[in-house]
């Protein structure tokens, strides 16, 4: 059992034999390390793990588990392939079991480990999941595009998800357009208490474990309030549909200063650590509306990221490995800025986005995309770079969700594989969706000089970089004309260049912005 399979309905858990098989989990080193990982993401992976391992035990299991100590001198291997090496030479199975793993690196060590000692290597289908990477193939296939509302409609029809005798509940597929309301001027009304969850003896082990073992990773642990276990996640999707649910959608691309989870549901890490199915998260938000308590394009919002976007990245992970983690469409080159990792800039968005995600591991999609995303794409950070530092700071950051997201979608490191233009802004769509701009040094209306916002200059700049690229995408026709307007200015063009280059050369340095 992998660390982010954690479903005690798992097919494979159904077909243990409890007089002859064992459950094998493996707290190690390499999956710690093999990226600079917030402090709060090894706490609820590791606490989760140690939870599973007790209710498995509690069914009646054997389970064989290698935990983590303090102090390195006392590990008894670092590497997965490692441990499972050492445990199979010393229990001589008959055969592996796995469920599909959620990264493809995993996979392909788990076979050489296998192959090492000639033992077959079962992979059951994951049924967390409602498609299978093969039914995904299929529907992509011959497609010159992928396009997700294309696949949305499908799964929504397949699974009979908010559908009435004459189609699409409330007559239509989609309710985004209802769904990009910002606060305007006065801001949020009192926003409901997020649910928190008290760590309980085993996670405050586990935490005293990361700050010993990995002192200088990212992030504060003093925070940490995350479900650990399948009715802690529970608990929090229930919290979610009664209180934040229902004004879920008008706000949900809304950003305000302060303010870090807002209507969102902060329930990815318990759902990629499958402590959540994705099927209750569904039926909750579906029954909500049925009997009023939430209306249709929240709703409709909320199950589009579940049944939509998580099953179609999860789809496009599985079709494109192994080349999809080095394409790099746009040549982008630059490092991810030292402000990612500290918080530590002039910038108001930035800071804003990176407090949320230092001090919770998270950020909501919009300063995820529209930000943080948003800068690094304007800026030429190089997209594998940046999904690396997004599986490092990001407590729901497992391999099938974060490179088609990252990379991507924010990064357009696919060339439009996810999305099919890049999602590039000037700092005035930061003004429109938030409070951030009037709390800043920079002015977001200046593409250049002293007071210039660093997103405006950098916005303009990439444009100009990438013109004849981008001139054959028909979703870039209006901003392509408005570099037109903007390049017959040569004067204003070359002191946008310039400073554009000095913002790269400062990132590049791992200087301050």
């Amino acid at each position: 059992m992998l660390g982010d399979q954690l479903d005690r309905n798992a097919d494979i858990l159904q077909a243990l034999e409890p007089d002859q098989d064992i459950v094998w989990m493996a707290e190690n080193e390499t999956e710690a390390t093999h990226v600079w990982c917030h402090k709060q993401r090894l706490v609820q992976f590791f606490s989760a793990m140690r939870h599973f391992r007790d209710a498995v035990e509690t069914d009646g299991f054997r389970v064989e588990y290698h935990q983590l100590e303090a102090d390195r001198r006392r590990d008894s291997g670092r590497d997965f392939g490692e441990i499972l090496a050492a445990s199979i030479r010393r229990l001589k199975p008959a055969r592996l079991v796995v469920t599909w793993p959620g990264d493809w690196r995993v996979q392909q060590m788990l076979q050489a480990t296998a192959n090492d000692f000639e033992l077959p290597l079962d992979i059951a289908t994951d049924a967390h999941f409602y498609d299978t990477p093969e039914q995904f193939a299929e529907w992509a296939e011959d497609r010159k595009t992928l396009i997700l509302e294309d696949y949305y409609r499908e799964m929504r029809k397949q699974h009979g998800v908010l559908l009435d005798d004459s189609g699409p509940a409330g007559g239509q597929w989609n309710f985004d357009r209802d769904n990009r309301d910002s606060f305007g001027k006065n801001g949020p009304e009192k926003m409901p208490n997020i649910k928190r969850i008290e760590p309980d003896a085993v996670t405050r082990e586990v935490m005293d474990l990361v700050e010993a073992r990995y002192p200088d990773h990212p992030g504060h642990i003093d925070g940490f309030d995350q479900p650990v276990t399948a009715a802690q996640a529970s608990a929090a999707l229930t919290h979610f549909i009664r209180y934040r649910l229902p004004d879920f959608g008008r706000w949900q691309d809304a950003l305000w200063t302060g303010e870090h989870f807002l209507n969102h549901s902060r329930l990815s890490p318990a759902l990629n650590l499958h402590l959540l199915n994705p099927r209750d998260c569904v039926a909750a938000a579906e029954r909500a509306w049925q009997q009023g308590d939430a209306p249709l394009n929240s709703v409709e919002g909320f199950i589009r990221q579940i049944l939509g976007w998580r099953e179609f990245v999860r789809g496009v992970y599985w079709l494109k490995m192994p080349d999809y983690i080095d394409a790099n469409e746009l040549n982008a080159r630059l490092p991810v800025p030292q402000a990612y990792w500290d918080g530590d800039t002039d910038m108001r968005c930035i800071a804003e986005a990176m407090t949320n995600v230092i001090e919770h591991g998270y950020a909501h999609h919009i300063q995820r995309l529209m930000i943080l995303g948003l800068f690094a794409q304007v800026a030429g950070v190089n997209p594998k770079a940046f999904h690396e530092w997004h599986m490092a700071m990001y407590l729901d950051a497992v391999d099938w969700a974060s490179l088609p997201n990252a990379l991507g979608m924010s990064q357009y490191g696919d060339g439009g594989v996810v999305g099919t233009k890049p999602y590039c802004a000037s700092g005035n769509y930061i003004n429109k969706m938030s409070n951030y701009c009037k709390h800043c040094r920079f002015n977001y209306k200046q593409p250049a000089g002293d007071d210039a916002c660093p997103v405006t200059t950098l916005y303009w700049d990439f444009l100009d970089r990438h013109a004849e690229q981008f001139r054959g995408n028909r979703r870039m026709v209006f901003q392509m004309k408005n570099l037109d307007k903007k390049r017959d200015d040569e004067a204003l063009m070359q002191a946008i260049r310039k400073q554009a280059s000095t913002l790269q050369q400062t990132i590049k340095a791992g200087e301050r912005l």
